[in-house]
């Protein structure tokens, strides 16, 4: 037997997608990672990222062909038919995300769940909420992602698309959403919604940068960066406390690129579920940075393998 087909024995094909980046790994039934690598997510129309992605997946996986494929993706998601409609790719519209992948990978099992799912399922898995039988995982990024996992299974509702934190309204007359309602978790705690409100505020104006700009302006005293990301850590805060209620859960789990900025988003976060948890069965309520740099695709890999157990 080569190593190309002992490796196909044993590995499932994970895949992440984003706003930002995609990324794409062959992972072992433990979680370990064998091969992987991740591009940024191009712009263009539907098949112009697709390409990108193919091409990724091609690089990923040689010559293998795997035991089963897990997508997670930015959403919104159809699972029933293996469309995506991802906000923040907006060539991406009701896009047969399964049907093309599988067309790139053999006839073997595709899964496909929310980015923010397979966020908290890897954490789950093997990060930060090892230890928890429920947890809600949220990724600030691009945008704003969330996931379940409920008495140890991923919970996700009827169409796929359950605790998509980011679009939780907690200010009905707040700034307009990219998804089209208004106040949404998103449009204040997200990256470029910070940096954009920021900007009109005064901060860097006329400067191209991003939130790591506006984290290490804030880790540094600046009062409006500071505002701002009290603003975000607010909203996050409020999202956090509406689902726990909803779910009764006690452990919550924060990642994403805007989560690296550290205590500049997690001390307002904590500070704020303090204030707004007053409910007894939420008042130990806590909020941990995630531990994985890549929680979506392990959860993404561990679709795959539930799809073949």
């Amino acid at each position: 037997m080569s190593d190309d087909e002992a490796m196909a024995r044993e590995t499932v094909l994970g895949i992440d997608i984003g706003g930002t980046k995609m990324a794409a790994a062959l992972v072992s039934a433990d979680g370990t990672i064998l091969t992987g690598d991740r591009i940024a997510t191009p712009p263009g129309d539907a098949d112009e990222v697709f390409a990108a992605l193919g091409e990724l997946i091609k690089r990923v996986r040689g010559d293998v062909t795997p035991l089963a494929v897990g997508i997670g993706s930015a959403g919104p998601v159809d699972q029933q038919h293996g469309l995506v409609s991802p906000v923040n790719i907006a060539g991406w519209r009701n896009f047969p995300l399964v049907d093309r992948v599988r067309a790139l990978t053999g006839d073997v099992p595709v899964a496909l769940g929310l980015d923010g799912h397979c966020f908290a399922l890897g954490e789950f898995w093997s990060g930060a909420g090892r230890d928890a039988d429920t947890l809600l995982g949220i990724v600030v990024s691009t945008g704003v992602g969330g996931g379940l996992v409920v008495d140890g299974k991923p919970w996700i509702g009827q169409s796929g698309n359950a605790a998509h934190i980011g679009h939780v309204v907690v200010d009905q007359d707040g700034e307009s959403c990219a998804c089209g309602s208004y106040g949404c978790v998103e449009a204040y705690a997200s990256g470029p919604r910070m940096v954009a409100r920021a900007k009109r505020r005064g901060w860097r104006a006329d400067e191209d940068v991003d939130a790591a700009v506006l984290a290490a302006d804030a880790a540094a005293g600046d009062e409006l960066a500071l505002a701002i990301f009290d603003d975000g850590a607010q909203a996050l805060a409020a999202g956090i406390v509406a689902t726990a209620v909803t779910v009764d859960l006690t452990t919550v789990v924060i990642g994403g690129g805007v989560a690296k900025a550290g205590s500049v988003l997690f001390d307002p976060v904590q500070a704020w579920v303090k204030r707004l948890a007053q409910l007894p069965f939420v008042a130990e309520l806590t909020v941990e940075p995630a531990q994985l740099d890549n929680a979506g695709l392990l959860g993404a890999a561990h679709l795959a393998w539930a799809s073949v157990a």
